[in-house]
């Protein structure tokens, strides 16, 4: 007796069909990706508290993304030192890929190091002079300055090795310059504000010199 065919398997699709569904709404449900966020730039110092902050412009978040010459003409307080870096070119002869770490003299410094006449003869004429002056507060690399301090010592681009330590809630530098605002951030960059001019140069400011600001 010959045996019935045996009737063609159907796909699943009901099977299938029941299960598409249920895998779409497991991806529509899940939680997406929490997105990566970068702390605000946190500066410290007693000059802080007068320099912009929140939202101001030339904040230290706004800072951080800005090229170094671009975020040393928001920092009101470094004027002078911005106009020194522009004219001598410094900044131009850096290495490239390696950051730089700068220790910026406030325009206080600057009056208090400098007369009027001499700093004007720097700026005119004697641009090599200048630009050896400004490598005195230059590093090589990023350097957060707490770092700084818990190494002791930096080499400054002019060759110069400057000790640094702590005092108090500052960082002191060659004994002679403290960090009043700290860790400004730019592109490779980290910027210092000190109260004194380091370098070799001879004071030469007098009482009838009014360029501080």
């Amino acid at each position: 007796m010959s045996q019935p065919a045996t009737p063609p398997r159907r796909p699943r699709l009901r099977t299938l069909g029941l299960l598409a569904p249920t895998l779409l709404l497991a991806a529509c449900t899940s939680s997406p990706a929490t997105p990566r966020t970068d702390a605000a730039p946190q500066v410290t110092g007693p000059l802080c508290a007068a320099l912009p902050t929140g939202t101001d412009p030339g904040n230290p978040t706004f800072l951080a993304g800005q090229p170094v010459d671009q975020a040393l003409r928001w920092i009101p307080t470094l004027t002078t030192f911005e106009a020194a870096v522009r004219t001598s070119g410094v900044l131009t002869a850096l290495p490239t890929g390696t950051g730089v770490t700068i220790l910026a003299p406030s325009d206080d410094a600057f009056a208090a190091k400098f007369s009027e006449d001499n700093w004007d003869d720097l700026m005119a004429r004697h641009t090599d002079q200048l630009r050896t002056l400004l490598k005195a507060h230059l590093i090589q690399g990023t350097h957060p300055i707490g770092e700084l301090a818990d190494t002791g010592t930096a080499t400054t681009l002019d060759g110069t090795t400057v000790t640094i330590t702590r005092n108090g809630p500052t960082v002191r530098l060659a004994d002679r310059a403290d960090a009043v605002c700290a860790d400004y951030q730019a592109t490779d960059t980290r910027i210092h504000i000190i109260n004194a001019v380091l370098g070799p140069l001879p004071t030469t400011a007098n009482d009838s010199d009014h360029r501080a600001h």
